[in-house]
């Protein structure tokens, strides 16, 4: 049984789990796979409607902290088409039926075919929690980050603050990596743009890998990162 840490500090050691509890819902962060990918599933405390982010990999732990945690899991979302986020895809829509989602320029090579396809300004809702879908290109062509919403919930709120789910596009200390020329620079304007000239410095920033982080823990440095050109 994977182990889920309900001391949440926003770091899980591979293999394991996290949950944070909030006024109206609940975050379950677990890290799977060789490349410490995260994938969480975030669940509704009204309804217990629940969405999962990034199938990355691990089927069988995802299977297990679904049971447990979200067993009316409602909707996946896939971050971004690279494969270390979508390896355990196929495998838990086969086993829970649960629909999928992601941005339609990255949507070819994942291994499901989207039931739905998103775009920036589109809203996810999942019981009572409604999620901004953000459009950040850069990292991939099709990037998306989910943003919950305090003031947008028909019940207990948040917390008051956004969380907000950045896949590979925002992480501590930079933006996601970027290939080819001008992708840095799309990356960068979208990530300030869309999110940093959007939402409070008491943002929580749940990436792709790794620990959290906050806007306003990052902000302070996007002036380097844009100097420094990754």
């Amino acid at each position: 049984m994977t182990v889920v840490d309900d001391n949440y500090t926003g770091h899980v050691e591979p293999g394991c789990g996290a949950r944070r509890t909030l006024p109206g819902a609940s975050i379950v962060k677990v890290s799977v796979g060789s490349l410490d990918n995260n994938a969480y599933l975030i669940t509704c405390s009204q309804t217990g409607e629940s969405l999962l982010i990034d199938a990355a990999n691990d089927a069988p732990v995802l299977l297990e902290l679904i049971e447990r945690y979200a067993p009316k899991l409602s909707l996946i979302v896939t971050s971004h088409q690279h494969a270390d986020h979508w390896q355990a895809l196929a495998d838990v829509v086969a086993a829970t039926g649960t629909p999928t989602a992601a941005h339609q320029l990255d949507a070819a090579p994942l291994p499901v075919t989207p039931d739905r396809l998103l775009a920036g300004g589109d809203t996810v809702e999942v019981g009572k929690l409604r999620f901004d879908v953000i459009h950040l290109r850069g990292h991939t062509p099709g990037s998306v980050a989910l943003a919950l919403v305090p003031e947008h919930q028909d019940g207990p709120d948040t917390d008051d603050r956004v969380h907000l789910f950045t896949g590979d596009c925002l992480f501590p200390g930079g933006v996601g990596k970027t290939w080819k020329d001008g992708d840095f620079e799309q990356l960068l304007g979208d990530v300030t743009s869309r999110v940093f000239d959007v939402f409070a410095d008491q943002t929580v920033v749940y990436p792709g890998h790794g620990d959290d982080t906050t806007l306003g823990s990052e902000r302070p440095h996007l002036g380097e990162w844009r100097e420094r050109g990754w």
